[in-house]
């Protein structure tokens, strides 16, 4: 299993506001670069394509209120992972937030992606943090 942590950012807002925002996955798409095209979702699902890479689902899988939310991988991805996002709130109205990772990725395959989807994740918290701010 391979298991990638994001950086941890602190959000001046409630892990409250952070967590409602992410439990509707048609606002995930507000985080996403601009290599991520054909964007699909609902409330509870998404499926998108990398550009020149290859096309995800994902789905949420379990809500822990104000903590933590775990999204899965769905039917049309090549390789099973989850992506868990973590809300603590360190004091009045500011989160630490971070991303984790967890795929099962041959050997080949993680010596490939590793360092891109670390990238991939630690851009994700970046981007929730400015958007998080203005929630």
């Amino acid at each position: 299993m391979t298991s990638i942590e994001s950086d941890i950012v602190e959000i001046n807002n409630s892990s409250e506001k952070l967590f409602n925002f992410l439990s509707n996955l048609n606002n995930l798409k507000n985080l996403m670069p601009e290599q991520v095209i054909n964007w699909l979702s609902s409330e509870d699902s998404c499926s998108f394509t990398i550009k020149g890479m290859t096309d995800l689902t994902m789905r949420i899988d379990k809500k822990i209120p104000y903590t933590k939310i775990i999204v899965t991988s769905g039917e049309k991805t090549p390789f099973n992972f989850v992506l868990i996002f973590n809300f603590e709130e360190s004091k009045k109205n500011c989160t630490n937030t971070q991303i984790i990772f967890n795929a099962e990725l041959n050997a080949m395959l993680e010596m490939l992606a590793k360092k891109p989807l670390h990238n991939f994740i630690n851009m994700l918290v970046a981007k929730l943090g400015e958007i998080g701010e203005a929630l």
